[in-house]
């Protein structure tokens, strides 16, 4: 067998790193991942990068639409914590320190808990799950999020029967993030428990296959894909599970403009613009909004009988 030595190797013949990256996603998304389970299990799946634990699984609840190309996903972003420019999170968060980082889960729990970021990386296997990210802005992204189901971690902490509702807290550390009173800080938001319990909700850790870059909410946040990207709250310290609905920073902040729900309706205006039309990040032409931003099929059985309008 012939083994090339470096000096040997000419330039046209090494792959490009973008080439390589399609090569893989095509493979993920052609079923190569399933393939790869029925021959050697779990183990034969990629290997995990740096810093996240594990193989990663391809998920069967991703979209097979184009992900929004890396550069944009991560210079594209609002967390005002940062700065309210959507450059502001890329240029500030690198202050963010990510290590050593915990979660509290407590509230109406029988076992409430502070987990250890790296705990909670080993509480169930990681997956890739290309979801859309709409927000209320009218523009929207398609993301390889890397994470497990918030559910896994909830499971952990026994929920008890009297909790209706899940609230999530996120870092406010006044040392590296803005002081301006642009929201009632630290961030909050929440969901219901049937919300927070579907499988679609997710605990991202990563994206684009790495650890979750600062200004994208690193090392732990939230991913509700069928609502509006600010339900999806980043950099979370704190989970509590209650009986009564949460005051969220948005919805405090504006109420008229900001529901709880948050759920991605077409046909509910936001007072200043209209959501019926969204720019995916990287196209010109507008495309047509869908109501839970794609995922009626899985989720509209959650607000059977409510008034979507009124409840939005």
């Amino acid at each position: 067998m012939l083994i090339k030595r470096p000096d040997d190797i000419r330039p046209s013949e090494i792959t490009p790193p973008a080439v390589y990256a399609e090569r893989r996603r095509f493979l993920q998304l052609s079923g190569a991942g399933a393939a790869a389970l029925a021959l050697g299990g779990p183990g034969a799946l990629f290997a995990a990068p740096a810093g996240l634990p594990g193989p990663i699984a391809p998920s069967p609840l991703s979209t097979l639409e184009e992900p929004t190309p890396r550069k944009d996903v991560v210079s594209y972003n609002n967390y005002y914590e940062f700065g309210t420019d959507k450059r502001d999170p890329a240029r500030n968060a690198h202050a963010l320190k990510t290590r050593p980082w915990t979660v509290t889960v407590d509230g109406l729990v029988g076992k409430p808990r502070t987990f250890d970021i790296d705990e909670i990386l080993k509480l169930a296997p990681l997956e890739e799950r290309i979801y859309r990210l709409r927000c209320v802005e009218a523009w929207s992204m398609v993301v390889p999020w890397v994470g497990f189901p918030l559910a896994a971690l909830l499971k952990q902490v026994d929920p008890l029967g009297s909790a209706k509702y899940v609230e999530f807290t996120t870092l406010y550390d006044p040392s590296v993030m803005s002081r301006l009173p642009v929201l009632d800080w630290p961030y909050k938001e929440g969901l219901r428990l049937d919300e927070a319990m579907h499988p679609l909700t997710l605990m991202a850790v990563g994206l684009y296959g790495d650890v979750l870059p600062n200004q994208n909410g690193a090392p732990v946040r939230l991913v509700v894909p069928w609502k509006y990207g600010f339900k999806s709250a980043k950099s979370i310290v704190r989970i509590r599970l209650t009986d009564t609905q949460p005051n969220t920073a948005w919805n405090d902040a504006g109420p008229s403009e900001y529901g709880f729900y948050s759920n991605v309706n077409p046909d509910v205006d936001h007072p200043r613009w209209s959501q019926a039309k969204e720019r995916r990040i990287g196209e010109f032409l507008k495309r047509k909004t869908l109501p839970f931003n794609g995922y009626a099929d899985q989720v509209a059985g959650l607000y059977a009988g409510m008034d979507l309008r009124a409840q939005f």
